[in-house]
């Protein structure tokens, strides 16, 4: 596998898009109240992992930097075959993949764990939005 096109800066900013975009979208004043509510969680605390927010947010960070590389490695592929490759086809890459696979991936899990198709919604759509966003850094940067 070879890093060839690949701009480090683009998957950069779009790490950072995508880690403040979940920031924002799971803040106290968004969609996190929802959520915990949806989740039958009243209180809206994080029961299990409340005492270790540096696992929480590093995995996350590490999770998002896994992703962002993961689609740049992708775009850069497809940019190195077809050269006109553009910032909209970049954000369509990231928008297929987001859905694609990102949400649906998860779903079953989802159901099967007990979770309504609005907790699925508010944890996926976001990854969606952040993936096509990103998509569209990578490319312009590549």
């Amino acid at each position: 596998m070879t890093f060839t096109g690949l701009n480090f800066v683009g998957v950069i900013i779009g790490f950072l898009f995508s880690f403040i975009s979940g920031g924002i979208w799971f803040g106290p004043k968004t969609f996190y109240p929802i959520w915990m509510k949806a989740r039958g969680i009243e209180s809206g605390e994080m029961v299990e992992n409340r005492n270790k927010p540096g696992l929480m947010f590093g995995s996350t960070a590490l999770g998002v930097l896994i992703q962002t590389l993961t689609l740049g490695i992708i775009i850069t592929s497809l940019q190195h075959f077809q050269p006109e490759f553009g910032i909209l086809d970049g954000a369509c890459v990231g928008f297929a993949l987001g859905v694609g696979i990102a949400m649906f991936s998860s779903l079953s899990h989802r159901l099967f764990g007990g979770e309504s198709y609005k907790v699925w919604i508010i944890e996926t759509a976001n990854d969606a939005i952040n993936l096509t966003v990103a998509g569209a850094i990578i490319a312009y940067f590549n």
